[in-house]
């Protein structure tokens, strides 16, 4: 791999970087090398939204813009990409954008630390969304979604809310695509095939473009750290004042970045982005639909990796519990061998999994649903949006008849690692789904899980709250009387009851 510099646009001009830590934060180099003052540090871990920025790449051809943290990305990520900061957005002779009119017309700035912020996250609706039949049509939905990693302490959010439905109403302001893609290839039309490395005071960080040059660089360097969308080892660095070595990043590999759609199952690549990974899942699995909605924020999930949640493994992670009841298996690689392994059998303890030190997490495997699957998935947490969960649930039954021919449940939150609750569906399998082995699938979680209690949940809510949410699923799929229960409902409550 050659030696490189960092290159990438910065407001649409073009910027050349070789004196930056391979871990400094594109926040860092903005307040600290440049004039765009306006990126605010509100947390340094990617949870208010005061450092949102946009970023510009090219994918198959078409642009894509995305809003992510700037406080928990490192510089090297930004090579052959565009940076858009809030300064970019200011017009001739002071003019206001659209998006900047609207906040001001809504009264949707006081005292103005979050309000960059807010700008960019729509910004990134506007710039998305203006130009197609429904950009005149923005609801509150599509506004509060877009905002979810934003957090004001003065408005109350309600003009901001309607600034964001307000900008679409204003004289159209174009982004023009086809320039930003012609300036991003003259970033790349230097550049081989192969990766690169960037190096500064002996740390070095590698970009490899292909799933051959990943897995000979894992293989040379076992001890490097793997690093997909930063999204938690931007936290090592900021809050645990890790100092990090040899850093691979694999948001470059193509392998890495496919999604294979066929008949039997869905194939995730590892360095999928979260929001493309769960919008391609929905489509199979509607009923993933508001977990997927409340995983984190929209800049969280724009930068995060379904496989990065995977291969973290954290106790508490919402996507694992899900992929776990539909059975899925995740591939890894090393240099002479590629095996599958189911999920459920990936963690072998607290943050430890089956990952060899050599092998690589390539992708992810979910089987298409059965005409006989009865799915659910069920987060709860203190606040709905962007909020770590307190304990996630999942199941899927088949049914023969009355008869449970397949039953899997999930938790996260309620053991050390994401698990299955292998005695309770013992207990559960070949019987009648009646009020008796409700009660009997109730009473044999305890058997599975001890739950903890921390700041989230005492253990005896962790319980009670696992037992109830068997209850639910039973409601919702008992044969004969199936009910409709308001999902939006799952949250409610979790407070007053710990």
């Amino acid at each position: 791999m050659a030696q490189s510099v960092i290159r990438f646009f910065l407001n649409n001009r073009a910027m050349t970087v070789d004196d930056v830590a391979p871990t400094m934060s594109v926040l860092e180099y903005l307040r600290q090398r440049t004039a765009c003052m306006g990126t605010k540090e509100g947390c340094a871990e990617g949870d208010c939204g005061a450092c949102t920025v946009v970023i510009g790449e090219c994918r198959h051809g078409e642009i894509v813009m995305k809003t992510v943290n700037a406080c928990i990305r490192f510089m090297p990520t930004l090579q052959g990409k565009a940076l858009f900061t809030v300064e970019y957005l200011r017009g001739e002779n002071g003019r206001l954008h659209p998006v900047q009119q609207a906040m001001v017309d809504c009264h949707a700035s006081q005292c103005g630390f979050c309000t960059p912020g807010f700008v960019m996250s729509l910004w990134g609706l506007y710039i998305n969304g203006a130009g197609s039949k429904n950009a005149n049509e923005t609801d509150d939905t599509s506004v509060r979604r877009a905002i979810t990693g934003n957090l004001c302490r003065c408005t109350g959010y309600r003009p901001i809310i309607e600034a964001g439905k307000r900008m679409f109403d204003m004289p159209t302001i174009h982004f023009d695509r086809i320039a930003l893609a012609q300036m991003l290839a003259s970033l790349t039309q230097a550049q081989t095939t192969q990766g690169t490395c960037y190096e500064n005071q002996g740390r070095r960080f590698f970009m490899p473009r292909t799933l051959a040059e990943l897995i000979k660089l894992r293989s040379a360097f076992p001890e490097s750290t793997i690093l997909a969308g930063g999204t938690d080892i931007g936290l090592w660095v900021n809050k645990q004042f890790r100092e990090l070595s040899d850093i691979v990043y694999t948001g470059e590999v193509a392998e890495l970045r496919a999604i294979i759609d066929d008949a039997t199952e869905m194939v995730i690549g590892a360095a999928v982005p979260l929001t493309q990974a769960y919008a391609s899942l929905q489509h199979i699995y509607p009923e993933m639909n508001e977990m997927w909605e409340r995983f984190a924020s929209m800049p969280i999930r724009n930068a995060g990796t379904l496989g990065g949640n995977i291969a973290n493994g954290s106790p508490i992670g919402d996507a694992m519990p899900a992929l776990m009841v539909l059975g899925a298996r995740v591939t890894l690689s090393n240099a002479t061998r590629s095996r599958q392994l189911p999920l459920d059998e990936l963690y072998v303890g607290y943050q430890q999994s089956a990952i060899l030190p050599d092998e690589i997490l390539v992708s992810m495997h979910i089987p298409k649903p059965t005409p006989r699957l009865s799915f659910r998935v069920y987060k709860l947490s203190k606040r709905f949006d962007s909020d770590i969960s307190a304990l996630c649930a999942a199941f899927a039954i088949e049914m023969d008849g009355a008869s449970i021919r397949k039953i899997r449940i999930a938790y996260g939150g309620m053991a050390a690692t994401p698990r299955r609750a292998a005695r309770t569906e013992a207990t559960m399998l070949g019987k009648r789904w009646d009020e008796a082995t409700l009660n009997l699938a109730m009473e044999s979680l305890s058997q599975d899980f001890a739950p903890l209690t921390d700041l989230r949940a005492s253990a005896d809510y962790r319980m009670n709250a696992a037992r109830n949410l068997v209850r639910r699923f039973h409601l919702e799929t008992r044969p004969g009387n199936p009910i409709a229960v308001e999902k939006t409902s799952v949250f409610a409550g979790i407070a007053a009851s710990m």
